[in-house]
């Protein structure tokens, strides 16, 4: 196996955090009291319990490199992720930034910020 990272995120509460993404295609391969890993296709995200957790203030992130970064953003949308400024989860549309990457962003409802990053 090819070396490899995962995001380790926080999870107030593993099962809402597991119904949440698994609207977005991600199965659960692995749970205990405190691990879970979430994955959907070749990305894998992991959660630690963090119950006390406050998502407006929460500065945990990553990015989600992703070959087709529009399918994604459709898939949150149709899972009733709303595109707005405020609040928890949201989406923002991936759009062309000044590096040359078309990124967008989602935010989960444990305010853990997910860029969306497409692939080359």
């Amino acid at each position: 196996m090819a070396d490899r990272a995962t995001p380790n995120l926080p999870a107030r509460d593993f099962a809402s955090t597991s119904a949440f993404y698994a609207q977005l295609g991600f199965t659960q391969d692995y749970r205990d009291d405190g691990w879970m890993i979430l994955r959907r296709g070749g990305v894998s995200l992991e959660f630690f319990p963090f119950p006390d957790l406050d998502p407006s203030t929460s500065s945990f992130g990553c990015c989600l490199r992703l070959d087709d970064v529009d399918d994604f953003y459709a898939v949150c949308r149709a899972a009733g992720v709303a595109e707005t400024r405020q609040g928890f989860p949201r989406v923002h549309p991936p759009r062309r930034e000044s590096s040359g990457l078309r990124i967008g962003a989602l935010l989960d409802p444990d305010g853990s910020l997910l860029r969306l990053v497409q692939n080359d």
